[in-house]
């Protein structure tokens, strides 16, 4: 309104209701567009981890990334956000029937097992959905019943428990590099199935995958660890050691699967030489093992924030904030 109709005493018009909440509904969908974009941001930062973008102009790898890449990575990147949607429906599911969920990852060493698990668990609430990587058994727990320590981490109702690695340690590494010795082999597998047929029975639900990789995709992935900056804290001695042992690791692998692939808890071999396509299709097949569903929630109403005339928002000292380099 102009100068003249506010001398005559006209006051402005206020914005209708309808005016006001259009308002916040624009302000709240620009919001969710931007959480939107967060998101794909977010996963992008792992791809960028993950994988090696930086390629050399011109090289036919680069090439290859300009044309083909492209659309693979948005289909890639739509199909993900979809399941994760699907991991969140599956999440509230699991909560509100107090449902227990293990899902055990094995596979060689850079399988690609850490990068599905970072998906799963990527959406979901740390609460619910755990993640148990346990390292090398202290003095104490070499003297444990084997699965003793594994059990405490073992799902309460409403909760997923990953584990990236298991108690299959003792099939896998513990035997090729010598850590175990053939009794403690045998008494393992004969142990095993019965250990997990008891977790099923008290109403576990136990989902096992092996990652597959081929002798030359293993090959390149140690290569690329060893001159990414970002990825050298991922190999260590065992790892290089598993590169010479390759056959060893192969025999120990088909001994263990032939051996624990029970009625109760089978085993479920994941391709992996492809990491996007790994992850995709293990995300969508654990979907499968479980008959979740929508869970109807009561509507959710943000209430109005009180205002008291007498509050006052002290200002935070300059020093305390820390320097703004971005």
């Amino acid at each position: 309104m102009d100068d003249k109709a506010l001398s005559a005493g006209h006051t402005p018009a206020q914005p209708s209701l309808d005016q006001t909440k259009a308002v916040i509904d624009q302000q709240a969908l620009e919001r969710f567009r931007e959480e939107l974009l967060d998101t794909l941001d977010e996963e992008l930062e792992l791809e960028l981890e993950d994988e090696s973008f930086v390629l050399a102009e011109g090289s036919p790898k680069a090439k290859a990334s300009e044309s083909e890449g492209a659309l693979a990575r948005r289909v890639y990147f739509t199909e993900l956000i979809r399941l994760q949607r699907e991991l969140v429906k599956l999440q509230d599911w699991v909560v509100a029937n107090r449902y227990r969920l293990v899902v055990v990852f094995e596979g060689r060493d850079a399988a690609g097992k850490g990068g599905v698990i970072k998906r799963i668990a990527q959406r979901l609430n740390p609460r619910v959905c755990r993640i148990a990587a346990l390292p090398a058994p202290n003095d104490r727990e070499k003297t444990q019943w084997y699965f003793q320590r594994y059990v405490s981490h073992l799902p309460a109702g409403g909760e997923i428990v990953l584990f990236d690695r298991s108690w299959y340690n003792r099939a896998g590494v513990e035997t090729v590099m010598g850590f175990c010795n053939q009794d403690d082999l045998e008494e393992f597998f004969r142990s095993t199935p019965e250990f997990e047929r008891m977790l099923v029975r008290s109403g576990i639900k136990l989902v096992k995958y092996w990652f597959s990789i081929t002798d030359e995709e293993q090959h390149a992935r140690f290569l690329a660890r060893i001159h990414d900056p970002l990825k050298q804290w991922k190999l260590s001695p065992m790892d290089l050691e598993s590169r010479k042992r390759w056959e060893d690791y192969t025999r120990a692998k088909e001994n263990m699967l032939e051996r624990t692939h029970i009625e109760e808890s089978p085993w479920h071999v994941v391709s992996a030489v492809d990491k996007k396509r790994a992850r995709l299709n293990c995300i969508h097949h654990l979907l499968n093992q479980v008959p979740y569903h929508d869970v109807n929630h009561p509507e959710v109403v943000l209430p109005e924030r009180i205002r008291n005339p007498e509050y006052f928002r002290r200002p935070v000292p300059e020093s305390m904030y820390i320097p703004e380099l971005y």
